[in-house]
């Protein structure tokens, strides 16, 4: 059966928590790493790498990551449904403005992390905290807040919501997300913010594949990005299992990437702008939607153990299996032990996005329709 709308934003947002909540405990590790670690490959929701020392140990204390504890992406993502929830219509930059920024410095929730309630803007890090800096106390045009922050996947990790309530209209979903990311990114991680955004919304097209999930990226995604894409989908049509993916897939992404082998430290070129780059966490997450034939285990498996940034990478995989395949595809046993340990409905954000969805579909409908009228009004008159 066909998921419907309903279905697939709530497989969408569930599939990204899940994810997001699986590559927390290894993210910045190398594949090797999490092996030796784990004593082989991470197979569902583990502890803090660092055991019971997660409140000291560096170089990620004092976080508890693991346990089934969703992290930034996730916190961010649920931010971003409430500020549609008040606008209930389509965003744009001084939406961030007028709405995230009081969402993070005025409204404290839950923070699995750090085991107590607190404002978000005492989690996120410092790329998403230019946010607040720059339209909070800087007053600068939402519109270009986002020139001179650090160039990485902070925008892009929490897109999805854009997607999704421009379902099946890639190009809605870009335009918008390079809008809405422009008061946080510039860049390619802009850039990617609206390939991530249009992957969704492609994901949620009656008959999707992850094949045309990645072409309809391929068809808005420009420089670097684009470059990014083509080459790590390229090698991840060759495999179809991701233990053999993982090295390939990284070396088809590095000559695109500015952070470099080592993940902890990144090169003197990371995170500059540039029109030749991209960021990793986006090409690689098309690559293992393609490994993984839109499975959502071996799709976000694949992309928590290729570690490094793969709490993100795990976000947008999950967004884009359940956006393709609903609810049903996400293991009801992860789903439910993540909302449990991070003390989430994650079913609430899903069903408010869901309304305002279709809200926005019948304002856009109406807006359509007066713009058809008025342009046979504008051809009649010519004739």
């Amino acid at each position: 059966m066909t998921p419907t709308l309903d279905d697939r934003i709530t497989g969408s947002l569930i599939g990204a928590a899940v994810g997001d909540a699986l590559g927390g405990p290894v993210e910045g590790y190398a594949p090797e790493q999490i092996v030796e670690r784990h004593g082989g490959r991470v197979t569902g929701i583990v502890g803090p790498w660092n055991g019971e020392a997660w409140r000291t140990a560096r170089p990620i204390a004092p976080y508890h990551k693991g346990d089934g504890h969703v992290t930034d992406d996730t916190l961010m993502t649920h931010a971003l449904i409430r500020v549609y929830e008040k606008v209930r219509d389509h965003l744009d930059a001084h939406a961030v403005a007028d709405h995230l920024v009081p969402e993070l410095i005025a409204h404290p929730v839950w923070i699995p992390e750090l085991e107590a309630e607190a404002l978000p803007l005492q989690r996120i890090f410092l790329a998403e905290k230019w946010i607040v800096a720059r339209l909070h106390y800087g007053h600068a045009d939402p519109r270009e807040a986002g020139s001179g922050n650090i160039v990485n996947c902070g925008a892009a990790m929490y897109m999805a919501p854009v997607g999704l309530v421009n379902a099946a209209n890639p190009a809605g979903a870009y335009a918008e997300a390079l809008d809405v990311s422009g008061a946080h990114q510039s860049s390619y991680g802009r850039e990617a913010a609206g390939v991530f955004a249009a992957a969704v919304a492609a994901a949620c097209t009656p008959g999707a594949t992850p094949e045309s999930v990645v072409d309809a990226s391929l068809a808005l995604a420009k420089d670097g990005t684009r470059s990014a894409i083509e080459a790590v989908a390229e090698v991840a049509a060759r495999h179809s299992d991701f233990e053999s993916a993982l090295i390939p897939l990284r070396s088809a992404v590095a000559p695109f990437d500015t952070v470099g082998p080592d993940y902890r430290a990144p090169s003197l070129g990371a995170r500059r702008p540039s029109r030749l780059h991209a960021i990793e966490e986006l090409p690689v997450a098309l690559g293992m939607l393609l490994v993984g034939g839109g499975d959502y285990r071996r799709t976000v498996l694949g992309s928590v153990n290729y570690g490094r940034d793969c709490d993100s990478i795990a976000t947008m995989a999950g967004a884009l299996v359940g956006a393709l395949r609903g609810e049903a595809a996400v293991p009801s046993d992860w789903s439910k032990q993540v909302a449990e340990a991070s003390r989430l409905d994650l079913h609430a954000p899903a069903a408010a996005l869901t309304a305002v969805a279709h809200e926005v579909f019948a304002r856009d409908t109406a807006r359509r329709r007066a713009h058809e009228a008025a342009y046979a009004a504008l051809t009649r008159a010519a004739r």
